[in-house]
């Protein structure tokens, strides 16, 4: 159990993950059989998942040579649905991260399961269970930043791994701007300071201009009730936003960001048929805005 000792005197089976060959091939096999025995006997699923949790536990236990094994066959067995992704919650323990068992193993697992699938499954998998955005803690605190995590699992060969958290925290960052910036906007808080705060989160998170007028224009629309009638919904829509072409016309300072801009209005005003009218007039607005 975690926690506890190898019991060394102890006579060791031949048949055994640990005894096998490190390579993928033989990893492959072994978990032909518990692929085989769970789906005959399916009472064994949920102990054999509470067992692979405790040996993720216990990592420290064990030689390099026979992490590496537990590493492939554990990602070959969630990579067939065998395991859930949920064992991967062992991983976070503080002592695994901090002498960084945890990330060494986490390269061998990741290396398996993307050899069995891909890197949109392995996504698929990590969101049902809420893991899509945490495997920067594999690393201890002063270590979990995307440019750590980038570079870590770049040199040991898994670019796409990496490539995907970051998309992740790009993401996450664009959530987080939009509903401060939402709540911003709600408060009526000056434009220099919303434009400020904007700046600095594109700095901070490598946001581009083309996508921060992206989610301005959608948080300055979804700020008011709109009129139901299309004769009255244009001059509503040209006095709203008349008042926030200052903010939009701080984040259009590119040709990329203007036309980006403009096709966020065509978007709205077609997905949106009583502001078909508008469209024109709004194109005007912010044309002579500028």
């Amino acid at each position: 159990a975690p926690g506890g000792t190898l019991a060394d005197d102890m006579t060791r089976t031949n048949v055994c993950v640990f005894a096998a060959q490190e390579d993928l091939e033989t990893m492959q096999a072994f978990a032909q059989v518990f692929n085989k025995l769970i789906r005959r006997y399916k009472y064994l699923e949920k102990g054999f998942e509470d067992e692979v949790k405790k040996l993720l536990l216990f990592l420290k236990g064990f030689s390099e040579s026979e992490r590496n094994k537990l590493a492939m066959l554990t990602g070959i067995l969630l990579a067939n649905g065998t395991l859930n992704a949920s064992i991967l919650n062992s991983l976070y323990n503080e002592n695994l991260v901090k002498e960084g068992v945890s990330a060494a193993f986490a390269v061998k697992l990741f290396k398996s399961w993307i050899n069995e699938k891909d890197i949109n499954a392995v996504a698929v998998s990590l969101r049902k269970v809420n893991m899509d955005n945490r495997l920067m803690e594999l690393f201890p605190a002063n270590k979990q930043s995307v440019e750590h995590f980038s570079k870590y699992f770049t040199e040991a060969g898994l670019k796409e791994l990496s490539e995907y958290v970051r998309n992740q925290q790009s993401i996450g960052a664009r959530k987080e701007l939009q509903k401060e910036l939402q709540e911003q906007m709600s408060r009526g808080d000056p434009f220099k300071d919303i434009i400020l705060y904007v700046k600095e989160e594109m700095k901070k998170n490598n946001i581009s201009e083309q996508t921060v007028v992206a989610i301005i224009w959608s948080s300055v629309m979804s700020t008011v009730e709109w009129n139901k009638k299309e004769e009255l919904v244009a001059e509503q829509a040209i006095k709203h936003l008349k008042q926030y072409s200052p903010l939009l016309a701080a984040f259009t300072t590119q040709g990329q960001s203007e036309l980006t801009l403009l096709l966020k209005i065509q978007e709205y005003c077609y997905d949106n048929i009583h502001f078909m009218k508008a469209f024109q007039k709004i194109v005007v607005l912010f044309y002579k805005g500028k």
